[in-house]
């Protein structure tokens, strides 16, 4: 089983990435890695959304991934903005979809559109990067 370790970005933008378990447990681990990064750069104002936030990008590279692990990146790009993103080894994008009123599933992304300025998927050559981007103006 890989081992989990929290680990800052040597160089460019500040960030934190750690490679985690395909398993449930890893959301848990997401989230306080996402708390942490945000706690430390003073922007404690975002916190629960990002928190949100993590928790449904990578809750869906558990159920919908084919690799054995994750892998949660925090950024900030920008001063009062903060890019979160989720590598896992499918190359299938993720949709939004409707949720009836009994369903149990289908309104993450829905939630990540409310709470994120901005989010995406980044095509990589082992499967893919789903992201969100919180807070501030994106430069462009």
């Amino acid at each position: 089983m890989p081992q989990s370790m929290t680990r800052a970005h040597p160089i460019g933008h500040p960030g934190y990435h750690e490679t985690l378990p395909r398993s449930p447990e890893s959301a848990a681990t997401a989230r306080r890695l996402v708390r942490l990064a945000l706690t430390a750069w003073g922007l404690r104002e975002m916190v629960e959304d990002a928190v949100l936030v993590v928790s449904e990008l990578a809750g869906n590279a558990v159920r919908h991934a084919e690799a054995r692990t994750v892998r949660v990146t925090v950024e900030r790009p920008a001063p009062g903005r903060v890019r979160i993103s989720v590598t896992d080894g499918s190359k299938v994008p993720p949709e939004p979809r409707r949720a009836g009123a009994r369903d149990e599933n289908g309104r993450g992304l829905v939630l990540v559109t409310a709470l994120a300025g901005d989010w995406g998927t980044t095509s990589l050559p082992t499967g893919k990067a789903v992201w969100a981007e919180l807070g501030g103006r994106r430069d462009r």
